[in-house]
């Protein structure tokens, strides 16, 4: 997947309390998706963007929009991604 089409798909990272506790119990990321992106879209845009594996993607859709819970191998460290966007 190109760069610019993954950019398209993945617009910010979500962080509430609850999914920063998602982050060092589960190796799990939330991200803002768009809309009409599905599972696969979504999982090959967050390996293109950032350079991990990731081993599952459940979606939600909120009134602020569609979230992505991202699940990463064990290999990738959801709280390292976490630094590296400077969220933690």
């Amino acid at each position: 997947m190109r760069l610019e089409d993954a950019q398209k798909i993945i617009f910010r990272p979500y962080i509430t309390e609850r999914t920063f506790d998602q982050i060092a119990r589960e190796n799990k990321i939330c991200f803002m998706v768009d809309n009409k992106a599905s599972k696969t879209q979504i999982a090959n845009a967050i390996e293109a963007l950032y350079e991990v594996k990731v081993r599952a993607v459940n979606t939600m859709r909120s009134v602020g929009g569609k979230k992505a819970f991202v699940r990463l191998i064990p290999e990738d460290s959801a709280t390292d991604l976490a630094t590296k966007l400077g969220l933690v």
